[in-house]
């Protein structure tokens, strides 16, 4: 079965034109997936590539469109370009013996304000060698003749991979002893994927077997029945959020209870600040604008969760007249106009991107938080959601 691409460490690759950026992704994954010519500006959409590199793991490369490219439709292939770095894990920037000029700085400059490892590949050595001064991670190289690139590449690399990237984080098997029952609600309603779960629900069980754990997976419906089933009470309650209100009242207040998105909020974004987010709820006024983010685009039905039931509990908890805006995909728009933005589970997305929208948004001063932990304050019930990681 083929690793998500929300689990592959995201690698961009970026440059001005015709440094050498395809010819150094083609060498590195020994297949032609991307156009080498002599025209400028040959590389246009970000061309994606995914594989296994060892002894990192699986990865997905991103080669991006020339840096410079001074035409009309070079423009939006820069602005394709600058969006994506909000979204990868590590950074390579490839140059050749001109060394680093502006277009260059400016983007690592930008790594550095979202925190993203990056290292520099200066090309075409073998034509002519200077030396790049004031930054750490350099490889000197010619992607035509190094016969040593792919190793000394992998190498570098290593010495770059995020922690939670080799350490991989605990969604739930942190939170509970071994050997202990944990119940997991999945309501089956008109969002459950027709004859399978939902990634995060799978990821969470096979986190508990991993664990030595003992998953007890039930609908609502049948909820109170597991519990009475059950000789001793289970260490954890975990619900889809969106029978979060019915599931809190059938679970015994001694009993641990969260949610399927506010263990994602942990996993993939900052769990801390998205529950200080979340108490911008009480300071929104009438006219206010609340943006809700999902990573990934889905058919929306007559109920869905995003659209309708998280505005309509927003509306009622805040008795506000807010304007509430839906925008959906790895974009990330102007976001200046907003008093307050509810990003989805981000199931479908890797952390740093979530991270990259949480540092934007902190830095423009907007409030941040996620359904789960939305649904369970405007419920009234979050400091009993969010016990379990105290």
């Amino acid at each position: 079965m083929k690793t998500l691409k929300s689990m592959r460490l995201q690698i961009g690759v970026f440059g001005r034109t015709n440094v050498g950026k395809s010819s150094f992704l083609n060498r590195i994954t020994n297949q032609e997936i991307s156009i080498v010519s002599d025209i400028a500006g040959t590389t246009t959409d970000v061309v994606e590539k995914s594989m296994e590199l060892l002894p990192v793991g699986p990865v997905t490369f991103l080669d991006t469109a020339g840096l410079d490219d001074s035409t009309e439709l070079g423009e939006k292939r820069i602005e394709k370009t600058m969006k994506i770095v909000n979204r990868i894990d590590v950074a390579v920037v490839v140059c050749d013996f001109s060394g680093i000029d502006d277009y260059e700085k400016e983007l690592i400059k930008k790594f550095e304000a979202l925190k993203i490892p990056y290292l520099i590949i200066e090309n075409k050595c073998d034509i002519k060698k200077v030396d790049i001064s004031g930054y750490d991670n350099v490889l000197y190289t010619s992607v035509k003749d190094d016969e040593n690139l792919v190793f000394n590449f992998k190498e570098a690399l290593v010495k770059l991979l995020p922690d939670d990237f080799v350490n991989s984080p605990k969604i739930v098997g942190d939170l509970v002893p071994e050997k202990s029952t944990v119940i997991l609600v999945v309501p089956i309603d008109k969002e459950a994927p027709k004859g399978r779960l939902i990634l995060p629900q799978v990821q969470t069980i096979r986190d508990l077997l991993d664990s030595n754990c003992m998953p007890y997976v039930v609908k609502e419906t049948e909820l109170r029945q597991a519990l009475d089933n059950l000789k001793t009470p289970p260490a954890l309650v975990i619900t889809d959020s969106q029978a979060f209100k019915k599931v809190s009242e059938l679970v015994p207040e001694n009993i641990l209870l969260t949610s399927f998105s506010i263990l994602f909020a942990r996993l993939k974004g900052d769990l801390d600040e998205f529950v200080k987010g979340a108490r911008a709820i009480e300071n929104l006024k009438d006219g206010d604008c609340v943006l809700i983010l999902e990573s990934c685009t889905h058919h929306a039905i007559e109920d869905d969760i995003g659209r309708v039931k998280i505005p309509a509990l927003l509306r009622k908890k805040t008795g506000k007249n807010l304007i509430i805006h839906n925008y959906a995909g790895h974009d990330f728009p102007d976001i200046s106009d907003y008093k307050l933005i509810i990003h989805c589970g981000a199931c479908m997305t890797n952390r740093r991107e979530v991270l990259s929208r949480i540092l934007i948004a902190n830095q423009k001063g907007v409030p941040i938080t996620n359904y789960g932990i939305v649904i369970s304050y405007c419920l009234g019930i979050l400091p009993r959601a969010v016990k379990i990681f105290s």
